[in-house]
């Protein structure tokens, strides 16, 4: 059975809540492309009574709540610009982490005034979440960039990739290098692999996850330089 990690619970010095300023950042200079996103790709039915959203990877807040603020206004625009005759359907946002994960703490935080009805989801998000074809909007900010787990030849000392008990690759050998890439690329194609089987036809998906530019080295990356302290 593969372990999950979460992010730290509760409302403490060392939670998320508390330390996640830096994904709260990327989150807002991202705001403006994901209300682009929608209101050019996403296709909403006639008849839609339920628009259902899923936030994957959403941890224990506050940045989920900003983006699903930010979604559900880009969704009532779009809605308002496809004419007067378009009844607003009711949202139903799902709220998505590892099995792990202080739900408690989120659901206490939801914002008393939200225009929707909430729910949690545990589960892995490299699998199938939700029914075939349900979703309409699904997001994930911050959250794809970790590994489903930890590539089993960087933990083996014998083994020509053992990072000898780091957590970082950005200094490793080659060798590393690779078997966090094959990780990755197994994590990525299972991601959307259930994703497509669960947006509706007319959904739309987006992800925001940071990046390194092509052809810079690991070193050169100020997010991997930071997990290189741990």
């Amino acid at each position: 059975m593969v372990e999950t990690v979460s992010m730290n619970g509760g409302n403490g010095p060392n939670s998320y809540t508390q330390n996640s300023k830096s994904q709260e950042e990327g989150s807002t200079r991202a705001k403006a492309l994901l209300a682009k996103s929608i209101q050019e790709n996403l296709e909403i039915q006639n008849n839609s009574r339920v628009f259902s959203i899923a936030d994957l990877g959403c941890s224990v807040g506050p940045n989920t709540f900003s983006c699903v603020q930010t979604i559900m206004q880009a969704v009532q625009l779009k809605l308002k610009n496809c004419g007067p005759d378009l009844e607003e359907p009711e949202f139903h946002v799902f709220f998505n982490d590892n099995v792990t994960n202080d739900f408690n703490t989120l659901f206490k935080a939801l914002p008393p005034e939200r225009q929707y009805m909430a729910a949690g989801v545990p589960g892995s998000f490299h699998g199938r979440l939700f029914p075939k074809a349900s979703m309409n909007f699904m997001h994930s900010s911050f959250a794809l960039n970790w590994l489903a787990k930890v590539p089993k030849e960087v933990t083996q000392e014998y083994s020509s990739a053992w990072n000898k008990g780091r957590v970082s690759y950005v200094l490793s050998s080659r060798e590393v290098m690779n078997a966090y890439a094959a990780q990755f690329s197994s994590d990525i194609e299972a991601f959307f692999s259930a994703r497509s089987m669960e947006l509706a036809g007319d959904g739309l998906l987006v992800v925001i996850m940071p990046c390194r530019a092509e052809g810079t080295l690991p070193s050169e990356s100020t997010i991997l330089d930071v997990l290189e302290c741990l």
